[in-house]
């Protein structure tokens, strides 16, 4: 007696051992592939301290809290630069340049008196009062000039 397979007897068969394993394969690969991904994570050094390769969560914690402590608002990073760049060139150029910033980025323009003034001050002890009043221009409503002339009272 011959048998015959009919198209009704293939879609009403369930497959061998290979295709059981493959449905096992597409259910629990996912999982181990995420599973083996957060351990590497997790076993990274993320802080760069070198004690240790292992990540905790008091780790992550430190690290969060280091960074916020370093952090430092816009003005104060524009204010440091500045500062920094007033001592290679001179303060009119570095008013330009308090504009410039001021001009790209508007929420900057609140503290540009106080960062005016803090530029004044410092230019009259690296220049000199009459030097430093020299280049004072109207740059956040006269802050550098009333910045010079506070330094040199």
């Amino acid at each position: 007696m011959k048998h015959s397979t009919t198209p009704q007897t293939r879609r009403g068969h369930r497959g061998g051992p290979a295709r059981r394993i493959g449905r096992t394969l597409a259910l629990v690969l996912p999982v181990v592939l995420v599973l083996s991904g957060t351990l590497a994570v997790t076993r990274v050094n993320w802080t760069g301290s070198p004690r240790s390769s292992v990540l905790t969560a008091t780790d992550v914690t430190d690290a969060n809290l280091s960074r916020k402590a370093t952090v430092q608002a816009p003005q104060d990073v524009l204010r440091d630069q500045l500062m920094t760049e007033l001592q290679d060139k001179n303060p009119g150029q570095v008013l330009t340049h308090l504009q410039q910033a001021v001009n790209g980025r508007p929420s900057l323009a609140e503290h540009c008196t106080s960062i005016a003034r803090a530029l004044g001050r410092a230019a009259v002890r690296i220049y000199g009062a009459s030097r430093a009043q020299s280049y004072a221009r109207p740059v956040c409503d006269t802050s550098f000039a009333s910045g010079v002339l506070a330094a040199h009272s």
